[in-house]
């Protein structure tokens, strides 16, 4: 932990010896404007100052603010957010980054650390050395052979490096959690509580998310893909107040992603179903989840967003949008990838709709969202608050 530390004061350093970005002001006009909360404006414009949203509204603006750009009939979003993704530092964070935000990104919280290269990222990022979306740090934590007391020294360590999310603290899914791994999960959640540390958990098992929710385990970064969540589960878990994310296409095959041979590979390139991690048994993970993420939302779920994917970011957005379509309309996929995941990062204030006092984090697609998921693929312009960092017209 302590090159997080060191990772801290050089970002540190850094910013204060570099300017920072000026706000930005912007309008966008003749834009199809799906704003998230369940209005659509069919030809509005949008206006921002100092990087935040002033208004939405049909027809043309009062007045405009900054660089005008007529959209032209494209469709306007609010920015898109994966809220679990793993990247870090390296040779190849350009590029990366910039896939991230012609894909749509405009906010990313990092998938598991290591926490000095997410904090090493972030300042890259936020001081101009490179383009990129907002990114939100973590650090990796686990349980399996660590004692309540070093968990919480190692929560108070994140805190100091300036770490405000743990990674996800893996529960052994079957036959579930031991009874060391609940002892310590609850003096890493107590102590997160105290100094502000988010503490997100990986349960992808029925008995692992119980084991969670009855803790009080406020944040859940997948769904079970080992068994079926039943609807009284789900309802215990909505009436508690834990969010809950996706990765809906966790066991559903990718082709032609990692190699253009028409083969079916899980997400990390191997051969599927074979290689699924912690494998059932010929890919029926990928029925579990689906089926389960329809469960949990129909109970009053506060259901997310994320690939958990480190290739291509337009890839594995159609990935998850591909799965999520099997059981979700356009509507409520507006839903879950705008408010509910800004909601899972604590920042529905902020992000997830196009309403006054949000950040102006925009995307223009080429076609309506609403008709189908292959229009979300389709981005244009990628604004970051009033920022326009990707146009591709």
């Amino acid at each position: 932990m302590n090159r997080l530390a060191s990772a801290l004061l050089a970002c540190g350093l850094a910013i204060g010896a570099t300017a920072p970005l000026a706000a930005q002001d912007l309008t966008i006009t003749n834009a199809h404007i799906v704003v998230g909360n369940g209005t659509v404006i069919e030809r509005g414009s949008i206006v921002v100052r100092g990087g935040k949203i002033v208004s939405v509204a049909a027809g043309a603006p009062a007045s405009t603010s900054g660089q005008v750009i007529d959209a032209k009939g494209m469709s306007a979003m609010a920015g898109f957010i994966d809220a679990h993704r793993h990247i870090n530092t390296g040779p190849e964070e350009k590029a990366q980054m910039q896939r991230q935000l012609e894909a749509g990104y405009t906010t990313i919280l990092s998938g598991g650390g290591p926490g000095d290269g997410n904090l090493t990222l972030r300042q890259h990022i936020e001081t101009g050395v490179i383009n990129g979306p907002r990114v939100i740090p973590s650090e990796r934590l686990r349980l399996a052979g660590t004692t309540p007391e070093a968990g919480r020294e190692a929560i108070r360590q994140m805190k100091a490096a300036g770490i405000d999310y743990t990674g996800e603290i893996s529960l052994t899914p079957v036959p579930g959690p031991s009874a060391q791994e609940l002892e310590t999960l609850r003096a890493v959640l107590d102590e997160g509580k105290k100094v502000g540390v988010n503490v997100q958990v990986h349960a992808v098992s029925s008995p692992a998310m119980n084991a969670a929710v009855e803790m009080g385990i406020p944040l859940l970064v997948h769904l079970p893909n080992k068994d079926w969540v039943s609807k009284a589960d789900a309802e215990k878990l909505a009436a508690a107040g834990t969010k809950i994310l996706m990765t809906i296409g966790f066991g559903a095959p990718v082709i032609d992603v990692f190699a253009k041979d028409n083969s079916p590979r899980f997400r990390d390139g191997k051969p599927w179903p074979e290689s699924i991690v912690d494998g059932v048994g010929g890919g029926v993970e990928a029925g579990y989840a689906m089926v389960n993420a329809r469960t949990i939302f129909d109970a009053g779920g506060i259901i997310g967003y994320c690939t958990d994917t480190v290739y291509d970011a337009l890839a594995g957005l159609e990935h998850e949008l591909k799965s999520m379509n099997v059981v979700f309309s356009m509507q409520d996929m507006v839903k879950i990838m705008g408010p509910n995941t800004a909601a899972y990062l604590g920042m529905e204030d902020q992000l997830g709709t196009l309403e006054a006092g949000k950040l102006a984090d925009i995307v223009l697609l080429d076609g309506n969202p609403l008709e189908g998921y292959w229009n979300w693929l389709k981005t244009k312009v990628t604004i970051k608050e009033g920022k326009v960092v990707v146009d591709v017209r």
